[in-house]
This record gives C-alpha cells, sequence and structure tokens, in this order.
C-alpha cells in the first residue's frame, strides 16, 4: 500500500509542476500590459515602464519563473498587481467560499447520482430506466448558464422561494449561508447527475452479470442481501473516480456560476485575475486547483485500492 501510494504522490507532483510551468506560459500569452492595466491608458509610458520594472515582468521568463514557485513552495503567493496586497487571503477565502459550494452540491448529487443509477440498472430496459438515462444525459448537455437562468425564473423570480443572488448578509450563520446556496447548487447538481448516475448505472449492470453475483443468487441469499453485500461494493468503484475527477470542476471551474450568482469564489477571482493580467493572483489561484484536484484524485485512488485491492496489488507486479 504505501509503494502503491508513493507512486501516486510523485505523479501527482510530475503533474502539478507541469501545470505550474503551463500556467505560468499561459499567462505570459494574454494580451496587453500589466503596467497600462494598472495604471490607465494614458499613463505615461515612463511610468508605465518603471511600474513594470518594479513588479519584475521585465525580467527573463526563466527568472520569473523560479522565483514564483519557489515562493508559492514556501506558501508565499506574492503580490497582487490590482489590489497591491498579499494574494493568500484572496485565494484562501475565495477557495474557502468555492468548497462550500462545491460541499452543497456533492451532498445532493453523490446520493442522488448514486441512487438513480442503482435504479435504473435495476430497470434494465425498463421505461424507468429510460428516463433516468435520458434525462440525465440531457441536462448534463445542457450549459450551466441556461440551466442557471431557468432556475432563477423559476425559483427566484416566479416562485420567490430562493434568493436569486449567493451574496449572502455579513455575518450570516450556517443555515442562512446553506440557503443562499441552494439555488447556484442546484445547475451543478444538473450537470453531474448524469455523469454520476450514468458511472453508477453501468458498474451495477456488470455487477450484476457477475459471477459472484450468480453464486450468491445460487446459493439462497435474499435479493437484498446480494445487492447491499456483493453487488453494490464493486459496482460503485468506477464512480469513486468520477466524483473525485469532478472535484476539480466543482472547485475551480464555476466561473460562469459564480459570475451568474454574484459569488466570490475561486472561479470569479481567476476570472478577474486574468482581464487585469494580474499574474500572481491568476497563476496562484490556478494552481491552488491543481492542488485541490491532485489531493482529491490521491484520496479517490486510496479508496479505490482500499475497496479493490487487485489495483494496487496488480501495480505491485
Amino acid at each position: 500500500m504505501l509503494s502503491f501510494f508513493a507512486r501516486r504522490v510523485s505523479l501527482s507532483l510530475v503533474t502539478l509542476f507541469l501545470l505550474s510551468i503551463m500556467v505560468f506560459l499561459g499567462g505570459q500569452v494574454l494580451p496587453g500590459n500589466v503596467g497600462r492595466a494598472i495604471l490607465g491608458p494614458f499613463a505615461d509610458q515612463r511610468a508605465v515602464d518603471a511600474l513594470n520594472h518594479t513588479l519584475g515582468v521585465d525580467r527573463p521568463l526563466l527568472t520569473q519563473y523560479a522565483t514564483w514557485i519557489w515562493n508559492f513552495v514556501r506558501g508565499d503567493m506574492g503580490t497582487s498587481y490590482i489590489f497591491r496586497s498579499p494574494v493568500a487571503p484572496f485565494v484562501i477565502d475565495a477557495l474557502g467560499n468555492s468548497m462550500k459550494l462545491a460541499a452543497v452540491a456533492f451532498v445532493l448529487v453523490v446520493p442522488i447520482g448514486i441512487l438513480g443509477g442503482v435504479v435504473a440498472a435495476l430497470n434494465l430496459n425498463r421505461p424507468l430506466d429510460r428516463i433516468i438515462s435520458l434525462g440525465g444525459l440531457s441536462v448534463t448537455v445542457l450549459p450551466e448558464f441556461v440551466t442557471g437562468i431557468i432556475l432563477i425564473l423559476i425559483f427566484g423570480v416566479w416562485l420567490r422561494w430562493l434568493p436569486i443572488s449567493a451574496a449572502w448578509p455579513k455575518d450570516a450563520g450556517f443555515f442562512t449561508q446553506l440557503y443562499y446556496l441552494i439555488l447556484p447548487s442546484l445547475p451543478l447538481f444538473l450537470v453531474l447527475f448524469g455523469y454520476i448516475a450514468r458511472m453508477a448505472r453501468s458498474g451495477m449492470i456488470e455487477a450484476l452479470d457477475s459471477d459472484y453475483t450468480r453464486t450468491a443468487v445460487l446459493k439462497g441469499l435474499p435479493w437484498r442481501t446480494v445487492i447491499w453485500r456483493h453487488v453494490l461494493r464493486n459496482a460503485l468503484l468506477p464512480t469513486i473516480t468520477v466524483i473525485a475527477t469532478q472535484t476539480g470542476y466543482l472547485i475551480g471551474g464555476l466561473v460562469v456560476i459564480e459570475t451568474l450568482f454574484r459569488y466570490q469564489g475561486i472561479g470569479s477571482v481567476i476570472f478577474t485575475a486574468a482581464r487585469g493580467k494580474d499574474f500572481p493572483m491568476l497563476e496562484s489561484g490556478i494552481l491552488t486547483i491543481g492542488i485541490v484536484y491532485a489531493v482529491a484524485t490521491l484520496i479517490a485512488d486510496f479508496l479505490y485500492s482500499v475497496l479493490n485491492p487487485r489495483i494496487r496489488l496488480g501495480s505491485d507486479q
């Protein structure tokens, strides 16, 4: 187990290193000039050049990258070009907000998605299976801004059950924050339900057709015992991976949702930084999402190997 996990950690570190290079180079190709973006279009060119020199953006790219990644590893995310203050508090607060929204969406979609896939598999090729499968696929292909606008119109404007903004009042308690996050989490629920239900359905169909399931049935075990003890344990293994891979999306891919519902999450911070060529904020935000995604994947690999020892034993051979 230790050897298996060490290889996964090493692979994650290499992936994060490559991501840091891609993020840094991607930030450099953004159009515009940092000094000009900060001082405005009418600022004197000498002042713009002086500011660029002070910020260090006129240094060689390799020097800029080495300085940035070394400081990041030490916990220093740099100073925001736009706000002229440390980046870390902005990224940490925004990440916390995104994790709150992701948690609400996960609490809704994971059990319902798994249940939908299980029910569809148990009713294979019946009307209920087709309704769940086609319904999940249909809402998955709809963009978040489309479903978000529809949900705002239904629950926020017409019925007035939920607030149309996720910006809760200052010093709001847990349940108040949860109330404001329900509506923004619904578009995420609709997007992810189809993926999770489809994987759960596929795993269930494969498990139901396996030899160990037939053996359990022939032994005379009750059908409920067969499902709970033998089928679900193996059927839901691929679903764990799907859930983990969607974590990165839930944490960092919420720019549309956060903009639509005026929510200050990590996606909104990254979008603002990219628009203002705020390199420290942009690069640190994206790399932070990469770290969250890597950790979620490691947790999924660990759980997968615990539930299915053949995975780690096979990797040792």
